[in-house]
Formats: C-alpha cells, structure tokens, sequence
C-alpha cells in the first residue's frame, strides 16, 4: 500500500508510535528518551522513559504503580504545547481517569491518537471529546459486530437488585484494578447502594488514589480488617485473577460476579465461573466505533490492538483507508 503524507512524519517503530519531527513516542513499550502517554493502564503506561508528558491523574496513576522515579521527568500537559515545532493536544478519551486522546497538528494536517477509549458515561472520568481529523488512530478491542455493550447503569442496577435479593450471600465482583472496579463502586452508587463495600488488598491504592483525586467512592473498607459477619451480603471487590483464589474462602456462601465487556461471550463467563455476568466495558463496542470514525471525518484511519482485520474490512466499505498498525506490547488490560 502507497504510503500516506501522514506517515512521512508519524509512523510505527518497534518501540511504538513515532512522531519524527515532534521526536517523541507515544505509548511506547519499550523506555525511550521522550513519550506521551495515553493513559495510565501497563499496555500504555510503561516505566523507564526519559521524560513523560501525560495528565495529572496519569502521571499520579504512573507514581502508584511505578513508584515516584518511574521516569526521569514528568511534565502535565496543561492545555496545548509545542514540541519542536508539532503542536500537541490532549484532550479526554473518557476511558479511565486521565486518560486522553493526543491530538497532533503538523504543517497542516492532524493526527488524533485516541488511545483506549469509549463513548458511553463514567462517573469516574471526563467524557470523550470528539475532535476532527485527518488521521484517526483507533483501538479495536471489540472490533467484532457481535459486540453490543449493555448501558452500564442497567447492569449495576442488575448488582444491586441481587444483593437485595440475596442477603445471606456475599457477592464476590471481579473488577480490573485501575479503572473498571472504581467504575462500578461510582456506577452501585449511583444505582442507590451506599453500605460499605469491601475490597482485596490489590485494589486499594488505586481506589485511594482516585479518592485523593476527587472521585467519591463511599465507605471502602478492607476485607482483611473485616470480620466474616460483617461479609455476609456485602459487596467485595477483587482482581479477576483473584475471584478462585482461597482468600474469598472466608465469604459467606458468595456469588461470583464479573464486570467485563468480555462478559458477553457467555463461554468467558462460564469459565470464570460466574453467576452474574455483567456486561460493562471500558471501551467502545462495533457501533460505537463505527459512528466514532464517521464523526472524526478522517480520511485515514489506522487500527491497533484488537479485532483489526474485521475493523480495517469495515472501514474500506465505509469509503476510507485503512490499515492495521498491529503494534507491539498492547493487550486487552482492562477488559
């Protein structure tokens, strides 16, 4: 495939994306001198770079999880700014707290970098931003037509009316540590639960943090400083990994939960064990992404981690060009 204007400038390496005259990386995963980071989850956010331009809240989420010296510098992109000559934008993706989408403007033609993101609402986080462009970088996570998430209100009301419904089980919720299990303490709250919920000792300094940056969590409280009593028809949170582990021997009779876009695939949920899956996501579904790339107005659109062929195929019927970058070092973290 002939090359684009765009890609003499802004192209894939193997350490990541490139912008040569900018010289920065963004989402690189290996240390480079200077990147630009999306967001805060381990497939985008990486330790051992020179300096690190990125949000406040990444840049803390960077610090819990990396340590304070995680990267040489730290600069907050506060509004627009220059480098060498490439003006570069960061504006929000509505993925995660922090997360943003890089939107490049270079002789004339613009990038836009989305990251991860989603269009659906999060009390947790600002509100994707749509911004017109020449070149839209898209993830493609759920990049199948089968995937249709549900509103996540309507799930976390599902939550809620089973613990009403069960008050002698404990409802054990595998959650993603940095971004869905925040989510949904935000999204049950939201829905009228306000008791105390409990959380395995991985979720905590996460869930601090995103109090400590103004997110209202409730009463959060540890399931080791808790007496099996107080667990009998509450709510605890944990890492999926964790939903098997024998700690969650100590609940009363629990109820195995999932919150997972994955969660649509009902062989995920039966694999997991799970009696309530819940179908909530942190990224866009087909449609979604779909009216996304319609809304940019991009001409060129190319696809990273995910369901790329069936994306790429779509995008050529949609009358633009495609290509899949197939990045190296992206997985589906969150999900």
């Amino acid at each position: 495939m002939q090359k684009s204007r765009i890609e003499s400038w802004l192209y894939p390496t193997d350490r990541g994306l490139y912008c040569e005259p900018g010289q920065f990386h963004i989402d690189p995963h290996l240390p480079v001198d200077r990147a630009v980071i999306t967001h805060g989850h381990g497939d985008h956010a990486r330790s051992g770079h020179g300096a690190v331009l990125a949000t406040h809240e990444t840049i803390e989420i960077m610090k819990v999880r990396y340590g304070a010296d995680c990267a040489g510098s730290f600069a907050a992109a506060n509004g627009g700014q220059t480098i060498n000559g490439v003006a570069v934008r960061l504006v929000p993706a509505g993925h995660i707290l922090g997360s943003a989408q890089i939107v490049l403007d270079w002789q004339g033609t613009r990038a836009v970098v989305s990251g991860d993101y989603k269009r659906s609402p999060d009390p947790t986080c600002a509100p994707f931003e749509l911004v017109p462009c020449d070149l839209f970088v898209t993830e493609a996570t759920f990049g199948l037509p089968v995937f249709r998430h549900e509103p996540a209100e309507r799930e976390a009301h599902r939550l809620v009316a089973s613990l009403a419904a069960n008050p002698e089980r404990t409802h054990l919720l595998g959650a993603y540590n940095l971004g869905k299990c925040q989510r949904m303490i935000a999204l049950v709250r939201q829905a009228g639960y306000h008791r105390p919920v409990y959380l395995h000792g991985g979720l905590r300094a996460l869930c601090d943090l995103y109090v400590r940056l103004g997110v209202d969590l409730g009463d959060l409280r540890n399931v080791t400083d808790s007496e099996p009593a107080e667990l009998k028809g509450a709510l605890v949170l944990c890492p999926p990994g964790a939903l098997s582990d024998r700690w969650s021997r100590r609940l009363a009779d629990p109820l195995t939960c999932y919150a997972s876009g994955w969660m649509r695939v009902k062989g995920r949920a039966s694999q997991h064990g799970v009696e309530l899956p819940l179908v909530v996501s942190d990224h866009c579904d087909w449609p979604e992404l779909l009216r996304t790339i319609e809304e940019t107005g991009a001409e060129e659109i190319w696809v990273t981690h995910g369901r790329e062929d069936a994306l790429v195929h779509q995008i050529g019927l949609m009358g633009r060009r495609g290509r899949a970058l197939a990045l190296v070092g992206f997985e589906d973290e969150g999900d």
